[in-house]
């Protein structure tokens, strides 16, 4: 049995856990802070859990609310209000909407195993009637594929080898990004989709803490290779510069985030080599995920997902060794969160061009451009992180954590005594 709790009180969630865990040890009780982490995303129908329980109020929110806007989501899983007291008046408003109401008193009795069973039961038959319509087999479908287990909910973007689709996946319990590779690839870009795919999810597995996007699966379907990872509704850093100019403060935590993501990264023998800020998610709680591993090396291994010889990545954010295909190290890296903290700073990137190549001579060849003057203190560290040889930037991303750390700090510092 899979049950979301939506609840803020963690004596109540720990009690619900005690109860169910009691009556089902194999149980998975999954929290949803209504204060925290906000609205259940719209498209969201719950599909793999059994029951959704429902706090009857929390600060700013009531139960009730809640449940009137879910029971009318088509498809959404069954519903039980948690409800403080015996209200005769409240439990007849939810059973008008489909749903079930425990009394809190009800929790230590049958009633509340009787509402779970009867809930896991209507569960099960809405799941198996949804996989064998015509209407569930379709929304399987992502692209030419059938991808058993996941809903498609819409698509949200197109590239030249995959398309890329947010769904909700029964299993995960939440709204993901499933990248599907398409079934006619252009000839003159002979890239092993699937293997790149095998070789991102296993690098990642490898790679501890939050700072990188969770994968959950990867398989072939209608001979189509896909890749499921982690949903960000608020988007990637490109989107956050576009929406608005960074503040100097801004730009300096996002470096920081993105060094001690980095670090973790280097630290599973990984190089990222297309660290850019599209590949810089956001997630709702501030903080940041790096995404698309696909171009990345598993220095341990001296694997490669890329032909020996050819340049790979994004030219306005590659170092002057990868634009060149020479040998590489973590500093490539570091080089890459140089141009993306030059742009959070000036609002552009450092250099520009026509054609790519253009760009790759200039990271070779040209001066680091200045930043704005209002931003000048901060023009020793681009130039630590934009040096064209490696040996003259910083020598690992744990030391640019700490020098942005600094630099934050003293930028602060001079905000204070202005």
């Amino acid at each position: 049995m899979r049950v979301l709790l939506i609840e803020e009180d963690a004596r109540r969630c720990a009690q619900v856990r005690e109860r169910l865990m009691a009556w089902r040890p194999q149980a998975s009780l999954t929290v949803h802070s209504p204060v925290s982490q906000g609205a259940l995303a719209p498209e969201f129908l719950a599909q793999g859990y059994d029951a959704v329980l429902l706090a009857d109020e929390w600060p700013g929110g009531q139960g009730l609310t809640w449940a009137r806007e879910l029971a009318g989501r088509a498809g959404f899983a069954p519903i039980v209000l948690l409800r403080q007291r015996k209200d005769l008046s409240v439990a007849s408003d939810v059973a008008a909407l489909g749903a079930w109401s425990v009394s809190g008193e009800e929790l230590d009795g049958e009633e509340f195993r009787r509402v779970l069973a009867a809930a896991e039961q209507r569960a099960a038959y809405a799941r198996a009637m949804w996989r064998t319509s015509q209407a569930g087999r379709e929304s399987q479908r992502f692209g030419d594929a059938f991808i058993r287990g996941y809903r498609r909910i819409r698509r949200l973007a197109a590239g030249p080898l995959t398309d890329l689709y947010v769904g909700e996946s029964e299993r995960a319990g939440t709204l993901v990004a499933l990248k599907v590779a398409r079934d006619r690839q252009d000839e003159r870009v002979p890239v092993d989709i699937f293997g790149r795919f095998l070789q991102e999810y296993e690098l990642v597995q490898r790679i501890e803490g939050a700072g990188v996007a969770r994968l959950y699966d990867l398989g072939i379907s209608d001979e189509h290779a896909w890749l499921v990872m982690e949903y960000f509704p608020l988007g990637d850093l490109r989107r956050r510069m576009r929406a608005a100019a960074l503040s100097p403060r801004e730009a300096l935590l996002y470096g920081i985030e993105v060094a001690r993501a980095l670090e973790r990264v280097h630290a599973a023998g990984v190089l990222h080599r297309d660290l850019k800020p599209g590949n810089v998610m956001l997630r709702g709680d501030g903080s940041i995920a790096l995404i698309d591993f696909g171009l990345s090396k598993d220095t341990a291994l001296n694997a490669d997902a890329t032909d020996g010889g050819t340049i790979f990545g994004t030219p306005h954010y590659m170092s002057p060794e990868q634009g060149h295909a020479e040998p590489i190290d973590a500093r490539s890296d570091l080089y890459s969160l140089g141009v993306m903290l030059y742009e959070m700073l000036s609002g552009d990137k450092p250099f520009r061009a026509e054609n790519p190549m253009a760009i790759v001579y200039m990271h070779r060849k040209e001066p680091v451009p200045r930043l704005p003057p209002r931003c000048a203190p901060l023009q020793p560290l681009i130039e630590r992180l934009l040096a064209k040889a490696p040996a003259d930037r910083l020598a690992s991303a744990g030391d640019a954590a700490q020098a942005l750390t600094r630099a934050l700090g003293e930028w602060l510092a001079r905000e204070v005594r202005a």
